[in-house]
């Protein structure tokens, strides 16, 4: 499979660690209690079609992507930087 990484170009996803869902980048402050905590670490959605995940480039820039993927086909249809991701989502709240 390969990633477009947005500033290196085409690469191995063997370049790549897989960490899961995107999702993963909101994690519970403490206020949100210890429910929030527990379903954040525990539980795990395992879904059919386009899905955001985290990979991280171990082999290569050390940088976070955000990848959509869709799972049946294994096409990756977007590809951006984490820290992209989350300071738009910064953005948003303020």
């Amino acid at each position: 499979m390969i990633i477009d990484h947005p500033l290196l170009g085409p690469r191995d996803s063997a370049e790549f660690t897989y960490f899961g869902a995107a999702t993963l980048m909101d994690r519970p402050t403490p206020e949100d209690g210890p429910k929030a905590m527990h379903d954040y670490v525990y539980l795990r959605d395992n879904p059919v079609g386009l899905h955001r995940e985290l990979w991280y480039h171990a082999q290569g820039d050390r940088s976070w992507l955000v990848v959509t993927r869709d799972t049946m086909t294994q096409v990756i249809t977007h590809v951006e930087l984490a820290r992209d991701v989350a300071t738009a989502k910064a953005g948003c709240r303020s």
